[in-house]
């Protein structure tokens, strides 16, 4: 267990107990058949892909992403915002529900991705996400984290949109941590604007449900059965204005990457 980062308090006993509509048996065996023909897909498009543009390639991306969810029975539907401009990366903040979280944003707006070094070793979508140009956080060693955010700052620079959760753990949706300001250091030296984003998901009658939540000690395999076992589940994306960095006082240097924590977390809240 880490010794620096935050732990939810949410647990799939406490928080998992939403009732959702359910489909048959195999629906959800099919659904799992379906996802795992994308994974493979995915796998086998990886290399071809590095090869095209920059534009064809989130297009690519885009388009699997969704392809993924909806072999999930996950329909997407996305509040759009206004966008970064051109010329330079964008750091998009969101609160963190599932690991659906990464492909639900993909589908709207591909990046480079903030992942737990955990994440590297899940069967089949492990090696898909580390080979999509994830950016890998060892959180049980502190001394790593500067080199973390000196890598997320490289890949601003290089005009690239990263997308990071900055409450450090997964909560249920429900519930939600305090954004912490580590990863905003990246944008603060870039001059990178933060574009929050807020996840929700919801059953198509509207009603909220934490059955997507992995939290706790949820394994991927049970948390990946709740999810196809769900009928009408839905994926909410919406994306608000993107925040310049305040100027650095040299006095407080600290100071500017915990404001922009605040506010992205203010934004996110606000819609959620």
């Amino acid at each position: 267990m880490s010794v620096w980062l935050p732990t939810a308090s949410c647990t799939p006993e406490a928080c998992l107990t939403d009732p959702a509509p359910t489909v048959a048996l195999p629906r959800r065996v099919l659904r799992l058949a379906a996802c795992l023909v994308v994974l493979t897909a995915g796998l086998a498009l990886t290399l071809p892909a590095r090869a095209l543009p920059r534009g064809p390639r989130e297009r690519l991306a885009r388009f699997w992403a969704r392809g993924l969810l909806g072999s999930l029975g996950v329909a997407v539907h996305v509040e759009p915002g206004p966008g970064p401009g051109a010329g330079g990366g964008v750091l998009l903040v969101a609160n963190h529900v599932s690991w659906l979280d990464i492909p639900l944003v993909a589908a709207a707006r591909p990046g480079r991705s903030l992942a737990k070094t955990e994440v590297r070793h899940w069967p089949v979508l492990g090696p898909l996400i580390a080979w999509g140009g994830t950016v890998f956080l060892d959180r049980d060693r502190l001394r790593t984290l500067p080199a973390t955010v000196a890598e997320v700052a490289g890949g601003l620079r290089a005009g690239h949109p990263v997308i990071v959760f900055p409450e450090g753990s997964t909560w249920c949706g429900r519930e939600s941590g305090r954004f912490r300001p580590a990863f905003f250091e990246a944008a603060v030296r870039t001059g990178a604007p933060v574009q929050p984003v807020a996840i929700r998901y919801r059953l198509a009658d509207g009603r909220p449900t934490s059955a997507p939540a992995f939290v706790g000690e949820d394994g991927l395999l049970t948390s990946l059965a709740r999810v196809v076992a769900v009928r009408g589940l839905v994926a909410e994306l919406a994306f608000r204005p993107p925040v310049p960095p305040p100027p650095v006082d040299p006095a407080r240097p600290w100071e500017a990457r915990r404001t922009l924590a605040r506010t992205a977390q203010s934004a996110v809240e606000g819609i959620r």
